[in-house]
């Protein structure tokens, strides 16, 4: 009786496990939803979730004649993140150009800046930048910075320059080489998320979850029947999402493909753990949907991706070394542009396991809970 109860524990492992596999699949249009909307949004989110500043107008009040001031007038309009330079004749006119968000910034060119500069003083210019953009208009001073510099380094040519410049692994500073492989870890994050929070959701609609109360099936095999389809699913459009961006982007791929493929592997099982654990207490897809959201996003936040986690308060900090997008951003963005050693791979890789087992071992207890 043992045996033939052994023997029958693989074949019902085996037809959940297909249950689940054709509950997601078997409909096109649930086809399409699971892996269309992740490779489309890779790549509207390539351009446009970025920290670059392109396009922005830029007011001058020049009130200097010389050749330094034109000069200075000259390359902001050939500045490739400026798209107008507003000719102004006050200052009050500048100041409702900012207002009104037509300029980032304004630069007020006083009428002795050329002859300061030709004197070997240093030419001073006034810059008012729009506060309410704070990020943006930080960026633009650094390049309006940049701009002076080169102007500094034409008036005085054999003055060297205090620092010397290299940007290692990013040579040419292509956002899209860090944004895309973050990319990669939040859309394969989502989509293993909602997968696994619908599941339970749904057969509690359907009134199948009841079958589940009267069957033989243990709470252990309920987990692994919903836990792999969603594995091999987000595992797939992980790595379709990491071939894109080697292909299409042209991103290098310098690292280990076998630890980050263990990497993906348990950071998608961690997400699983934490959708079942969402789908066993929601008794709707929306409750499902709207828990998935509720601790998707905050996550997304805090896992460093569009900020440090070394610039959060400790508490977070400490918060955010329990989510799992956090470790597998920095063996992603390592894996891709640096060639991170094993060892720093393996540092981050170990709490990606912890979490992995924290999250199934109480996905196990939050089900064992609902079939009693």
């Amino acid at each position: 009786m043992a045996r033939g109860s052994s023997l029958l524990v693989p074949a019902r492992l085996r037809a959940q496990v297909v249950k689940e596999v054709l509950s997601i699949l078997r409909d096109p249009r649930s086809r399409m939803v699971v892996f269309a909307p992740p490779l489309i949004q890779l790549f509207i989110f390539a351009f446009a979730a970025t920290l670059e500043v392109g396009n922005v107008g830029l007011a001058v009040h020049n009130q200097d004649t010389g050749r330094w001031s034109h000069e200075l007038v000259a390359r902001l309009d050939a500045a490739g993140f400026v798209s107008e330079v507003h000719a102004v004749q006050s200052d009050g006119e500048l100041r409702q150009l900012i207002d009104r968000g037509e300029a980032i910034a304004g630069l007020n060119i006083p009428a002795d800046f050329s002859r300061s500069i030709s004197a070997g003083e240093s030419g001073r210019v006034q810059v008012l930048v729009d506060g309410r953009r704070s990020n943006a208009g930080q960026i633009v001073v650094g390049y309006l910075s940049s701009i002076a510099s080169g102007i500094g380094a034409e008036v005085d040519r054999e003055a060297t320059a205090p620092l010397e410049v290299r940007h290692w692994f990013n040579p040419n500073l292509v956002y899209r080489w860090f944004i895309v492989p973050g990319l990669v870890g939040i859309l394969a994050f989502f989509s293993a998320l909602m997968l696994t929070s619908l599941s339970i959701a749904r057969e509690r609609e359907l009134g199948t979850f009841d079958q589940l109360l009267v069957s033989p099936t243990s709470t252990l095999e309920i987990i692994v029947s919903k836990s792999l389809p969603a594995l091999a699913i987000g595992t797939v459009l992980g790595l379709a999402m990491i071939a894109a961006g080697v292909v299409l982007f042209g991103i290098p791929f310098a690292g280990s493909f076998g630890l980050l493929l263990l990497s993906l592997i348990l950071f998608i099982l961690s997400v699983v753990g934490i959708g079942l654990m969402i789908s066993a207490v929601s008794k709707t897809q929306q409750q499902a949907i709207l828990g998935a959201f509720a601790i998707g996003v905050p996550a997304v936040l805090m896992s460093g991706f569009a900020t440090p986690v070394e610039n959060m308060p400790l508490a977070l900090q400490w918060l955010a070394q329990a989510i799992p997008l956090t470790h597998f951003l920095v063996i992603v963005h390592g894996s891709v542009l640096k060639a991170m050693p094993p060892a720093d791979i393996l540092s981050n890789l170990w709490p990606l396991a912890a979490i992995a087992l924290a999250t199934l071992v109480a996905a196990t207890i939050f089900v064992r809970a609902k079939l009693q």
